[in-house]
């Protein structure tokens, strides 16, 4: 029962990062792929009605840690409590941003809160990678289960004085920012047209090979620095279809795009981060939170689970609760299909 929750966990997380990195990724590119105030409110409006939606992805994989894995989230929220605060001012900084820009006026405001919510997307998407670098390499826990770890000391990855931000967690950082921001640019595409939508194709293309770079340099460093990984990777061959879907999104993200198929393109993006998520998933399993230094203390689906009872009771409350989530998400992209127009963005307030 913990490895199926584990796995529910991993998956909640993974549509999260699909639906919620796409607006995170829209509003990395704005600047650049929206100029005018006309084409910023078709740009917003292309995510508004789902923008806060999608982050409900991650209250629901919060919530079922806390349920599932009551010691890593702990363990992990006491650890990362300075980086956690740092992406709830973000968060609330972009939703502000958001919501006020369509209600104030002026050659101040509106550039203001423009600005605001670009720059707030990306740090939360170089944010959210370094996290998951952060769980890949391991933290520094002790015996006791916890940790702390300052924002960054020497930028070592190993050692007493580990920080959050280090060579390693930065790269990855710096990978989750060009995966979003390629697959908000094609969220753009997808959504506009004219000469925001070839902006945004121009992102697209100017951002694949550099992610290419980085996907292979992350991976590289990763089968590095936690030898886990390949190990169970190699344990169990079938694990290899993951970076294998995730790779074939990746090309076919590159290989629709130029051939006009904008939709078939953003869902090839979908299926590379699905593959990527997963992938990291599948190969630290049965480790939640490893220890960096101690590989005894790490944190895994035996020893931090809730009691098999209890997981087995949440389960029929979850899966009503996702059916009813799911369904939702399907109903509100069905009804917000095509493309944005400026007209019907300024109706929802853009």
């Amino acid at each position: 029962m913990a490895t199926v929750w584990f796995w529910l966990v991993a998956l909640l997380l993974t549509v999260y990062v699909i639906l919620d990195g796409f607006d995170l990724g829209v509003g990395a590119v704005f600047l650049y792929v929206a100029r005018s105030d006309t084409e910023r409110r078709t740009v917003l409006g292309s995510i508004g009605p789902v923008w806060d939606a999608n982050e409900v992805w991650l209250l629901g994989a919060g919530g079922s840690l806390v349920l599932a894995f009551p010691r890593v989230y702990a363990s992990s929220f006491s650890g990362f409590y300075l980086p956690l605060m740092i992406v709830l001012w973000l968060l609330i900084l972009r939703a502000v941003a958001i919501e006020v820009r369509g209600h104030v006026g002026g050659p101040v405001w509106r550039p203001f809160f423009d600005v605001v919510f670009s720059v707030a997307s990306l740090l939360l998407a170089v944010f959210l990678g370094a996290a998951l670098g952060n769980v890949v390499r391991g933290v520094p826990l002790g015996p006791d289960g916890y940790f702390f770890a300052p924002l960054w000391t020497t930028f070592g990855i190993r050692g007493p004085r580990m920080g959050i931000l280090d060579w390693y967690t930065v790269t990855v950082g710096v990978t989750g920012l060009l995966a979003l921001a390629h697959h908000g640019a094609l969220w753009v595409v997808m959504k506009t047209e004219g000469e925001t939508n070839r902006r945004a194709h121009r992102v697209a293309e100017w951002t694949w090979p550099a992610l290419v770079v980085f996907v292979a340099l992350v991976t590289v460093l990763t089968f590095r620095i936690q030898p886990h990984v390949p190990a169970h990777m190699n344990a169990a061959p079938v694990g290899y279809v993951l970076p294998a879907l995730a790779l074939a999104g990746l090309g076919g993200s590159r290989w629709l795009l130029r051939r006009g198929g904008e939709r078939g393109a953003f869902l090839a993006s979908a299926l590379f981060l699905s593959g990527m998520l997963l992938s990291v998933a599948f190969g630290l399993y049965p480790m939640i939170l490893p220890a960096a230094n101690d590989a005894a203390a790490s944190l895994t689906v035996h020893n931090a689970a809730a009691p098999t009872y209890g997981l087995s009771v949440a389960l029929r409350w979850w899966i009503p609760g996702m059916l009813l989530a799911a369904g939702y998400t399907a109903f509100i992209y069905r009804r917000m299909g095509g493309k944005t127009s400026a007209q019907g963005a300024e109706g929802e307030g853009y």
